[in-house]
């Protein structure tokens, strides 16, 4: 029987979280759709002001009520980020609430919203009996300052609302780092159909164990191919040795392009570490195995022809052990 999916979105202000989560549910046929505000609401009415002064404020301005402010001065950035830590913490144990009663009515639902902090959530806990997937969305500073201007306008929240941005670009950068600190997938929400095909690619694990063979100089176009054409993902790689039994199994999980360019371009840049990596391929004969996942079945077969095509793959024996 599948686990409930429970799938946690989260990101400062005017990244398009709001955006991306309808499109996620409407594409999953997930009919809970929860907005953290809407849950913060119920936690403020249940503790007043007087006891919680940053919980009834908003994320991005929380750190005016923090008492010892002397203890941040020259780190305006530490302050912003304690406020909005202070005012997360409030509603995370109500998050964790909802959370259990869906996992107890095996109820599928997504939850989006800026108090969803990686390191201060606790998704270890329903791992055994959910499906649970948690994100963090990012932009490019322009873009979010673009798209927090356009946001702000649209729900009347203009004036007092815009001129936080620079705080709300604080929590931004919070949320990143705490993403990576933490293992959380990172997704630059560039474009909305790029970033559902990079989810849908790690919530549906639609994925091929393939026998690659082929030489580091079109590593840069196999990446594309799966990366940025099809959303894909690349898990783990094994060279198959001479004199060895078992494979030698690298762990990866790439899915982010920019990442596989910075590894690309670092290889371009430093010629020992590229003719490491090639004499690792020359002691394999250049075949390697990597399982490739897709947001869907017909992406991942696109994938695999096209790849094909380009005689990437290893003809004589490719696996096609569906994980």
């Amino acid at each position: 029987m599948r686990k409930p999916y429970i799938i946690l979105i989260g990101s400062a202000s005017g990244i398009g979280k709001s955006t991306i989560a309808s499109e996620l549910a409407k594409e999953l046929g997930i009919k809970h759709l929860i907005e953290t505000d809407f849950i913060r609401e119920i936690v403020r009415g249940i503790i007043g002001p007087d006891y919680a002064p940053a919980l009834h404020r908003s994320s991005f301005d929380a750190y005016l009520t923090i008492r010892d402010k002397d203890r941040f001065k020259g780190n305006s950035n530490g302050l912003v980020n304690a406020g909005f830590e202070e005012h997360a913490t409030f509603v995370i144990p109500a998050i964790e609430k909802v959370i259990q009663r869906a996992v107890k009515d095996f109820d599928d639902v997504v939850i989006e919203g800026v108090h969803l902090v990686p390191g201060l959530i606790d998704i270890e806990k329903f791992k055994e009996e959910a499906s649970i997937h948690f994100f963090i969305l990012s932009a490019d500073e322009e873009v979010h300052k673009e798209r927090f201007v356009k946001r702000a306008m649209k729900i009347k929240r203009g004036g007092k609302h815009l001129e936080y941005f620079k705080e709300n670009r604080t929590i931004h950068d919070y949320l990143v780092a705490q993403a990576k600190e933490h293992g959380v997938p990172l997704i630059n929400n560039k474009d909305i159909d790029c970033t559902l095909r990079r989810m849908l690619t790690m919530i549906r694990e639609i994925c091929k164990i393939m026998i690659f063979k082929h030489s580091v100089d079109v590593l840069e176009e196999e990446t594309n191919i799966i990366l940025n054409k099809y959303g894909g993902r690349i898990v783990d790689v094994s060279y198959f040795l001479p004199g060895f039994g078992e494979p030698l199994t690298r762990k990866v999980n790439v899915y982010n392009p920019d990442e596989a360019k910075r590894f690309i371009n670092h290889l371009k840049k430093n010629p020992k570490r590229k003719k490491d990596l090639e004499g690792l391929y020359e002691l394999s004969d250049n075949i390697h195995s990597h399982k490739i996942c897709a947001p869907d079945e017909v992406s991942l077969n696109k994938m695999i022809n096209e790849l094909d095509e380009k005689g990437f793959l290893f003809k004589e024996e490719i696996l096609t052990k569906t994980e």
